[in-house]
């Protein structure tokens, strides 16, 4: 008889449904849990919808699961615990108290030895000590459920800053140095339950009103000295809180120097081209990971490309016809602003990358702004 492992996996959105896509080849059958009844990973495996404190359904929800996992790192700490309470919940949910609060993960970062910019907690009582800390310009962000630009306010002057703070003073708050880096970006690490580590190429990405736009792998001109600082980031990370399962670190490229800005412990938007791009996608790894099993390869196939499909999608059918192309759609409706899908492109040469690539940009009308082409110079996303 076929063995299958039961995997429950918390959220339902994009990245739960590719989850549990990657599942199905290796005998793993996911089971989703998030509040929307209309989450798009629920037309590819059993969705569960209720509140994430209905401690009844979560119950019922954990039972035959071999371990639990997360599809974004906004869930309840409380719902975490205490699911791992009763099965083992990987990533462990201390990643998940690290990682949604900003200062306690800056705080981490540093203290493991990974450069972060200058940064300082924001008193409201005195909030000028911050920007005494940072200097100016610098950003101003709330600690927890900021994501893909939400909840920052860049400060160029005391003036700006002081109004940033009262903009947001609704939640705790962070101030960050702006840093005026080269370029932004990314890397993927898994570890195993056995505590065998691999790493993904270093990968570059293009961000544009906070949300990513494209992502390059491996990321051009990379030095070996900055992959080799990557890889230790991410490997002493992995290791520090004895993690299973994939993690993600975004960070600044200033010269030779990497800062790290963001964790996310979870399968992550800048791995998505590794589904096709990489010898084992992100979801494989971490399904593997987090059951025990042995981790795949994670050697890239050649040179891949990432387009993220913002609020509105080119016509499928030409996407389709342009050789070497994948598309991923998540079987949401179109909103602006809204991850609806993304393309891979996959070919043997960055110079095949970049013409296909461009290939996918003409797409789009001309007088329109390819969603994903990133500017000639790079917008600040210290998200």
């Amino acid at each position: 008889m076929e063995r299958v492992e039961q995997v429950g996996v918390l959220g339902g959105g994009q990245l739960g449904r590719m989850l549990a896509l990657a599942g199905y080849p290796l005998g793993i059958r996911t089971a989703l849990y998030d509040p929307e009844p209309a989450a798009c990973a629920g037309q590819v495996a059993p969705l569960l919808s209720a509140p994430y404190d209905h401690w009844h359904l979560l119950q019922q929800f954990v039972q035959d699961k071999q371990c639990i996992t997360y599809e974004f790192e906004n869930v309840p700490l409380r719902t975490a615990q205490w699911l791992a309470e009763r099965v083992p919940v990987r990533p462990t949910p201390r990643a998940l108290e690290l990682f949604q609060d900003r200062l306690s993960e800056k705080r981490f970062l540093r203290d493991s030895g990974i450069p972060v910019p200058r940064f300082a907690e924001v008193d409201i009582a005195k909030p000028l000590s911050a920007l005494e800390s940072v200097g100016c310009p610098c950003v101003v962000k709330t600690r927890r459920f900021g994501y893909d630009g939400k909840g920052q306010v860049v400060a160029r002057s005391e003036e700006q800053f002081l109004q940033a703070v009262r903009l947001l003073q609704a939640q705790p708050l962070i101030a960050e140095e702006l840093v005026p880096f080269d370029r932004e970006v990314s890397v993927l690490g898994v570890r195993s339950l056995d505590g065998e580590v691999a790493i993904y190429p270093l990968v570059e990405n293009h961000h544009r009103e906070g949300i990513l736009r494209l992502s390059l792998a491996p990321a051009p001109n990379a030095s070996e000295q900055v992959i080799a600082a990557a890889q230790e980031y991410v490997t002493r990370l992995l290791q520090s809180l004895d993690y299973v399962g994939i993690v993600a670190i975004e960070m600044f490229q200033v010269g030779e120097q990497l800062l790290a800005n963001e964790v996310a412990p979870r399968v992550h938007n800048s791995g998505h081209w590794t589904i096709e791009g990489a010898e084992t996608s992100q979801f494989e790894n971490h399904l593997r990971a987090i059951c025990g099993f042995a981790l795949g390869s994670t050697a890239p196939r050649g040179f891949s490309a990432m387009v993220n499909l913002i609020g509105e999608l080119p016509p499928v059918e030409k996407v389709l016809a342009i050789p070497n192309a994948h598309l991923h759609l998540y079987g949401k409706q179109p909103r602006p602003g809204r991850k609806i899908g993304h393309i891979t492109i996959r070919a043997d040469s960055p110079g095949q990358r970049n013409n296909l690539l461009e290939e996918v940009f003409a797409l789009y009308p001309p007088g329109r702004v390819c969603p994903s082409r990133p500017h000639s110079s790079q917008e600040h996303a210290q998200g």
